[in-house]
């Protein structure tokens, strides 16, 4: 039987719920400070920029994968199980990648597995967290959303540490051992609070509810929207320095750039719950495309970072809003398996461009083209929901 949203049973301790869903995502979001791995992945590896960039395009096509097909998991275990789960099949990953000797082995472990612990994980954790609060389900979204970005803020300064003291090796075994410090909280947290995870069936009669064509709108719109962020997020310290920047000031990029993403994210959510999402998936890839063109004019110094920060902030609000639009339109628990269709956008947004950003590196030397390309894909974005505003 499909609960509809009004039909969820109330989750008392909502609170208990989110923050153990933070506390999962902030961690897994580690994954989008990839860009320090860059260029001591290509000295490691002895291969080209587009090669290591590929590392990073596989491991969101995996995690697209984990969101896509999570809910066909999410009803096999109870939440403290799927925890478990999540975070041990991620530090088989990260344990594969730093045995690495080739970097085929690295998309394997960090690609693959990594990354499909990623999807399985952050899918879980917004869904979970915006049941257990239905009233706000807006804000906690944007709640988790941005714990997801909090860990591409964090994580750049010890990995960076690590990488430059240590090597690869123990730059991915810093990870493992996150992961296995998280495992209990968020296990014990999930336990504590005796949360359930409602998943409708997949049903041959579709919903009135469910019109294909605006789904498709969504998809496309989506797609195009977070282009721009992956692209930067994935090649972020190579920007910089292409810019003019070094030493300590290469590292601030991929921390600012998530830190707005974070701030965006928890904006975006208050917005959700407030503002009608048309609005809202019109104005911010407008702003991200606006960002990129000026970063593709004035490539230069200081600068970058403020660029840098508003693509970041526009992604961040993007990616929690649009599951808050999602959930409105089709409903808490219907609205979990759409947005994992809807998700595959952004997997091929993310395979496309960190590939696309490092191709074009490899080709002119700079990133002034692949800059401008996430900013017509912005521009389309917003023309798609312009287009969606007259859906009924």
């Amino acid at each position: 039987m499909m609960h509809k949203a009004s039909e969820l049973p109330n989750q008392p301790q909502g609170m208990w719920v989110t923050l153990a869903s933070m506390v999962l995502a902030s961690v897994l979001g580690s994954v989008h400070a990839f860009a320090v791995f860059l260029e001591p992945m290509e000295n490691y590896f002895q291969t080209s920029r587009s090669q290591v960039s590929l590392t990073y395009s596989f491991t969101l096509l995996s995690l697209t994968l984990g969101v896509l097909i999570g809910h066909r998991f999410y009803g096999l275990l109870r939440p403290v199980s799927f925890s478990i789960a999540v975070c041990g099949l991620a530090l088989i990953g990260t344990l594969i990648a730093a045995s690495a000797t080739h970097i085929i082995m690295v998309w394997l472990g960090y690609s693959l597995l990594f990354g499909l612990a990623n999807g399985l994980g952050y899918g879980f954790a917004l869904q979970i967290s915006a049941q257990s609060n239905l009233e706000n389900k807006g804000f906690v979204m944007g709640l988790v959303t941005a714990s997801y970005a909090l860990g591409s803020v964090l994580s750049p300064w010890p990995l960076a540490f690590v990488l430059n003291s240590f090597g690869l090796m123990w730059a991915m075994l810093s990870l493992t051992f996150a992961l296995f410090v998280i495992m209990p909280v968020v296990s014990g947290l999930l336990y504590w609070s005796r949360a359930q995870l409602h998943v409708s069936p997949p049903d041959h009669k579709q919903s009135p509810r469910v019109n294909q064509h605006v789904i498709f709108f969504f998809w496309l719109a989506y797609g195009l929207a977070v282009m721009a962020g992956l692209m930067a997020i994935g090649h972020a310290t190579a920007i910089a320095e292409q810019a003019g920047l070094n030493g300590q000031l290469i590292l601030i990029a991929p921390s600012v750039l998530a830190l707005f993403s974070m701030s965006g994210s928890l904006l975006g959510g208050w917005m959700a719950d407030r503002i009608s999402f048309k609005v809202t998936l019109t104005v911010l890839p407008l702003l991200s495309a606006l960002s990129l063109a000026l970063l593709a004019l004035f490539l230069v110094d200081i600068s970058v970072l403020f660029g840098l920060g508003v693509t970041g902030f526009a992604y961040g609000a993007i990616i929690s809003i649009y599951p808050a639009a999602i959930a409105t339109r089709f409903g808490a628990v219907e609205g979990v398996r759409i947005y994992g269709k809807v998700f595959i956008a952004w997997g091929i947004a993310g395979f496309v461009g960190p590939w696309l950003a490092g191709r074009l590196y490899d080709l002119n030397g700079d990133y002034r083209l692949a800059l401008i390309i996430g900013s017509i894909a912005g521009l389309g974005s917003a023309l798609v929901v312009l287009t969606l505003l007259n859906e009924k």
